[in-house]
């Protein structure tokens, strides 16, 4: 395994042997990683997802890197979509689970009270905005961010009584059904959500394809203005939701900022109309944009936030957080049998813990802003990058049809053969990286917190590698398609 401080310029082909591995005379090797492959495709679901486009075997993993069961060390800019806010295997994660299981605890105890569980909320509120942290509840829910989405939204009924819910274009809440009602992907709501019957959904300003063909500020006032009209005027057919819901950054939506004058004008609506705001902070949350959580960057503080991923540093966990005035839940209102899991409350009072004294935010936003400086100097030499964004290490590379024509705006189609061209050249380089957006057309890095500068310099080397390769390959293919 590589160092973090040393990443390896060209990825080793030794057989990678299992932890405790002894050689011919000890504990048997793992299975080639082809078997394994292809024993995952004849017993898994056809609805696997990343296994199918990142055919690696991971044996072994540290920091940033994960080693294949071929072999091969692997820079890892997908960090379990996230999950791994200090990376794999993190001393001060693994030292916290290995205290709880030597400890004798229990480690399934529903929703009762333990000192982990003590430590972790206390740890929790360190982490929250003051004004949130002052006077909120804390509801554990599932193991999942979808199911914490899940009971926000039942949280919102119960306080407001109403039904309603606002939700965006380019959202994702999550599998569950009320939270992939919630979701703007067509192709993974149409078979689940039988009708919209509660659900307003409303138009979020992305910068590059902007719903009402403005663009920039009159995009984002436009945006604004309509969530403003549906509330106050008393003919818009619309009633006054439970919610709204909203992700600072959309990040399976392609990496989309919300505007901070966008995202402030939406807190002071939804306040002005008594409307609680749920942030979906399961992405975006400790530390990933550049501040603790994606609303900091505006300022806004909503009355609900829904955490998970990294919260549980790298164990399933989720929560929600929200003002004590809307806690009018009853008992038993909201429960699941595995919301008191406490190896993940350990792992994540000490992700939060780890985060808040390295500054790791700080270092977020430090590195995401000379990652995209350097990026925005690969954009000059290849058109493909229709647009470059994100916040901190949460980053994405719109992949465009540089031979269109583009739309009013400039915009060109997204051209997601080519991304996935560009996915799969990283990984042959040893770059994990995945793709998301508006035809699974932007290619997002999400790589751990604690990525060094030399591990940063070398994804950047790599990815303009792959997209020259890229570029390479498309100029090839124009001009045999041309007949030259």
């Amino acid at each position: 395994m590589p160092s973090p401080a040393a990443p390896p310029a060209v990825p080793s082909t030794s057989p990678a042997a299992a932890p405790g591995d002894d050689g011919p005379t000890g504990p048997a090797r793992p299975a080639p990683a082809a078997k394994i492959l292809a024993r995952q495709a004849a017993r898994e679901s056809a609805a696997r997802t990343y296994a199918r486009h990142l055919p690696i075997v991971p044996v072994r993993a540290q920091g940033s890197w994960i080693t294949g069961a071929d072999g091969r060390d692997y820079l890892d800019c997908l960090s379990g979509a996230g999950t791994l806010a200090l990376g794999h295997n993190h001393p001060a994660v693994l030292a916290a689970i290995r205290e709880v299981l030597d400890s004798g605890a229990p480690l399934h105890v529903l929703d009762l009270a333990t000192p982990v569980k003590d430590d972790f909320t206390s740890a929790l509120l360190e982490a929250l905005p003051p004004e949130l942290a002052a006077d909120c509840r804390v509801h554990f829910a599932g193991p999942t961010g979808a199911d914490a989405v899940e009971a926000a939204v039942k949280l919102a009924r119960t306080a407001t009584g109403r039904r309603g819910v606002f939700a965006f274009t380019g959202a994702y809440h999550g599998m569950t059904a009320g939270a992939l009602a919630l979701t703007g992907a067509n192709a993974v709501r149409e078979p689940a959500v039988a009708g919209d019957a509660f659900l307003t959904r409303l138009p979020f300003p992305h910068p590059y394809r902007c719903p009402f063909g403005l663009g920039g500020a009159l995009g984002e006032g436009a945006s604004a203005a309509y969530v403003r009209t549906l509330l106050s005027d008393p003919h818009s057919g619309t009633a006054v939701p439970a919610a709204v819901v909203v992700e600072p950054v959309q990040g399976e939506g392609g990496v989309v900022p919300a505007p901070d004058g966008w995202l402030r004008a939406l807190r002071a609506t939804t306040a002005e109309h008594g409307v609680p705001l749920i942030a979906d902070e399961v992405q975006t949350g400790f530390g990933r944009t550049g501040t603790l959580f994606g609303v900091d960057h505006a300022g806004v503080v909503p009355d609900v936030m829904v955490l998970s991923k990294a919260v549980g540093g790298g164990l399933p966990l989720a929560v929600v957080v929200y003002r004590a005035e809307l806690d009018r839940w009853s008992e038993g209102a909201h429960t699941g049998t595995f919301r008191g899991n406490q190896l993940a409350m350990a792992a994540g009072a000490a992700t939060i813990r780890h985060i808040l004294a390295e500054n790791l935010a700080a270092r977020a936003a430090e590195l995401g802003e000379r990652l995209t400086t350097r990026l925005t100097r690969y954009q000059a030499r290849h058109p493909l990058l229709g647009q470059i964004r994100g916040r901190g290490l949460m980053l994405g590379m719109e992949i465009v049809d540089p031979h269109a024509t583009p739309d009013a705006l400039g915009a060109l189609p997204a051209a997601p053969l080519t991304a996935r061209r560009l996915r799969a050249e990283l990984l042959s380089r040893g770059v994990i990286a995945e793709l998301g957006g508006r035809h699974a057309a932007v290619l997002r890095l999400l790589p751990p917190l604690t990525l060094a500068d030399d591990e940063a310099d070398h994804l950047m080397t790599t990815l303009h590698q792959a997209l020259d390769a890229v570029a390479d390959h498309t100029t090839t293919r124009n001009l045999e398609a041309a007949g030259v």
